[in-house]
């Protein structure tokens, strides 16, 4: 999986923030604004969904291993699990656009 994840995404560096890398995926809220009115949608439909499918599989795998990922998880329990587990993904995504930045390895159970 990680192999797609690097051979989809190419060189992590050409995005500016999370906010863009998680745009490109498909794990920001889509937005619906029509003169006044602003309704956020849920995931964007315009999107690599082999990506996004990607990560929210890895983060099933994340809230198995890694207790900060768990912690997460179980701070947002009682609401849609599908819509708690695009949130872990988005974590897991920041993280691992962190870990390609700052050329630091991941370490479980690290918050930082």
């Amino acid at each position: 999986m990680a192999c797609g994840i690097l051979c989809e995404l190419g060189d992590l560096r050409r995005f500016n923030n999370i906010k863009h890398l998680a745009g490109y995926i498909g794990l920001a809220p889509s937005m619906y604004q029509s003169g006044n009115s602003q309704r956020t949608m849920g995931m964007t439909p315009r999107a690599n969904r082999l990506l996004r499918s990607y990560f929210v599989e890895a983060s099933w795998q994340a809230i198995r291993a890694d207790p900060v990922m768990q912690a997460y998880y179980r701070k947002h329990q009682g609401k849609n699990v599908k819509s708690i587990i695009v949130k872990v993904a988005r974590k897991l995504l920041s993280r691992t656009l962190a870990v390609i930045k700052t050329e630091v390895p991941y370490t479980i159970g690290v918050i930082e």
